[in-house]
């Protein structure tokens, strides 16, 4: 039986098809010109034929003559600094096997830059954290240009890659992409004691070393960090939107399941490629319903506010228009079904076992609040997303994901949310239009108003911290010129730990700032990504020290409480110089670049 649509699930999508009707029929219209029924490579000249095979061994090179044999192109974001990208060293090679398994051959495309956002935390490298996001999409497409592959595999998982191969990909749409992900490390130091760590230490209450054992004792091992950050969101947005084979979001690494998940995904690749009967288009997979599924699993989960920046860019990729009030919609009538670190005790390994995201998605189709009748990289329909995969007398099979939380702490089912709203607002008021994330605040301290200390720069407020020289009492923490044309909008997330400690002290505190923070942060009531930003003349760029502010969360509003005409009346303050280091000396130009094509073209809020 199918579950009738909720009316403002509905409404939304309706309006979401209706604004983007020219450009999705122009993408359309791109992604049909450049389809082909028959391999990509006969179209090219015996030179450049040539040049495609060269690598190739003797055997494989046969195979590529043949006319329905599927070439599976890969795009890697391999590198051994990243945890989660760590165990893709080895899967070129593994792919390459299977793929010759089901009469198909397979090469890397090309590589992406792949950033740590958790090594360039509160360094200068941090802004270039989101412009990299852009290069990626770029490296995938110049990758994938070589025009000699019926299919894709993504290798990527973390903040801005995922985003950036999605986008890229989406230039191909007329070829199938499957996403294939690697795993989450297994648990470590429970994330509340690090949490506890960092903020003592903050406080000047441990030392280096304390602090030092810590992270070592949470970031340990290959696979994914177990925070429910945007890596971790990316990996429920790929299942729920699927572009995953079912079930491969958090499945451990260098497991027999594991590599049961990847060879299903390249054996997929090769079956629904371009030459196949039924090949699974990416272009009809990415569709207005998938973005909208997207928005409810982030919603449902409580994920990273990143993709309230990173959804609208990749919608925009496959020729859709998603703008903040269907988020914002959405958020009113999609449940909080996690409890997922930040926004809880547990990490994503918890999460997986308590019923993960198989759970998650039986339960929005219950209730209507998931487009079913989706495309996917596995064929048609959300449902077998529904299931989890299980390895018996060695085979790969899905069994139903189960049919109640195994842990009500972490997951629950629709009846029973932790709240029957989602977990990001919008925030709209004098001051601008920004996004705050509620699924991880304490409900006493979502409404926030007081004098502002304001900042040009996150160091001048951790060096105030320090010196004590902070308001007493409640305040607004204003951290300015962090927007994409000022600095490349860096993530904030160093501010945590000294917020999180005047929390601590029984104050109320709050963040306003026209740049990011990131996944993994929550605690302290923030309105971030704020438009009009500090460097355009924004209202925040008007501010001084010692105003009044209002941060409501509960009811979407951010106000400077006084004479609104005043505030207006004062000249901006001006920019800070830049300061000598990688992101604001180095890659000036390719900021000013960059940062006036993506704000110019609306996908920043």
């Amino acid at each position: 039986m199918t579950t009738e649509l909720h009316p403002v699930l509905k409404s939304v999508t309706d309006r979401i098809i209706a604004r983007s009707k020219a450009m999705r029929a122009e993408y359309l219209a791109r992604v049909e010109r450049y389809k082909s029924r028959e391999p990509r490579r006969k179209k090219l000249s015996c030179a450049n034929y040539a040049h495609v095979a060269a690598p190739m061994t003797e055997a494989d090179k046969l195979a590529l003559a043949l006319d329905k044999v599927p070439n599976i192109g890969v795009v890697t974001a391999y590198n051994d600094m990243l945890s989660a990208h760590a165990p893709y060293y080895r899967y070129p090679e593994k792919i390459l096997d299977y793929a010759r398994h089901v009469g198909a051959t397979s090469q890397v495309a090309g590589g992406v830059p792949a950033m740590c956002d958790g090594v360039t935390q509160g360094k200068p490298g941090m802004e270039l954290s989101l412009f990299s996001r852009d290069v990626i999409a770029m490296g995938t497409a110049i990758a994938l240009s070589h025009d000699a592959f019926d299919s894709a595999l993504m290798l990527g998982i973390c903040d801005k890659i995922v985003p950036g191969l999605v986008m890229g990909a989406l230039a191909f749409g007329h070829l199938p992409v499957i996403f294939v992900p690697s795993g989450p490390m297994p648990s470590g130091l429970p994330n509340p004691e690090k949490a506890k760590i960092r903020t003592a230490y903050a406080k000047g209450e441990v030392g280096r070393d304390a602090l030092l054992a810590a992270e070592m004792a949470s970031y340990h091992s290959e696979g994914t960090c177990t925070f429910y950050g945007t890596a971790n969101s990316n990996q429920m947005l790929m299942e729920i939107m699927g572009l995953h084979v079912p079930g491969a979001a958090f499945v451990p690494p260098r497991g027999e399941l594991r590599d049961a998940l990847t060879r299903a995904a390249v054996e997929r690749a090769a079956k629904a490629s371009a030459l196949s009967d039924a090949p699974a288009y990416m272009a009809d997979v990415i569709d207005e319903r998938a973005i909208v599924n997207g928005v409810v699993g982030l919603l449902a989960t409580g994920g990273s506010t990143n993709h309230a920046l990173h959804l609208p860019a990749m919608a925009r990729a496959a020729g859709i228009i998603l703008k903040p009030e269907d988020m914002n919609d959405l958020s009113g009538v999609v449940p909080l079904l996690a409890r997922v670190y930040p926004n809880g005790s547990a990490d994503v390994n918890h999460f997986h076992a308590a019923g993960g995201i198989g759970f998650v998605i039986k339960e929005l189709l219950s209730a209507g609040l998931l487009h079913g009748d989706v495309n996917t990289v596995w064929g048609p329909g959300l449902a077998a997303y529904g299931k989890e995969p299980s390895l018996h007398d060695g085979q790969l099979v899905w069994v139903d994901a189960p049919a109640e939380s195994l842990d009500l702490d972490i997951l629950r089912p629709v009846t029973n949310p932790f709240s029957p709203e989602g977990g990001l607002r919008e925030l709209r008021g004098n001051l601008g239009v920004a996004v705050t994330k509620i699924s991880a605040v304490k409900p006493e301290h979502r409404v926030v108003e007081g004098p502002c200390a304001v900042f040009d720069d996150q160091d001048d407020f951790l060096k105030a911290f320090k010196e004590n020289r902070l308001p007493e009492g409640d305040f607004i923490c204003v951290v300015r010129f962090q927007g994409p044309k000022a600095n490349g909008m860096p993530e904030l997330h160093s501010l945590t730990p000294s917020l999180s400690a005047m929390l601590d002290q029984g104050r109320k505190v709050a963040l306003v700032s026209d740049g990011r923070m990131s996944g993994a942060s929550g605690k302290v009531a923030s309105a971030i990504h704020l438009t009009p930003e500090a460097v355009e003349g924004g209202p925040i760029s008007k501010l001084r020290s010692g105003d009044i502010v209002r941060v409501d969360c509960e009811n979407g509003n951010l106000s400077f409480i006084g004479d609104e005409a005043q505030l207006m009346a004062r000249e901006s303050a001006p920019r800070p110089a830049d300061a000598d280091g990688l992101g604001r000396e180095l890659f000036a130009p390719f900021r000013r670049l960059v940062g006036e094509a993506v704000s110019g073209g609306s996908v920043f809020w």
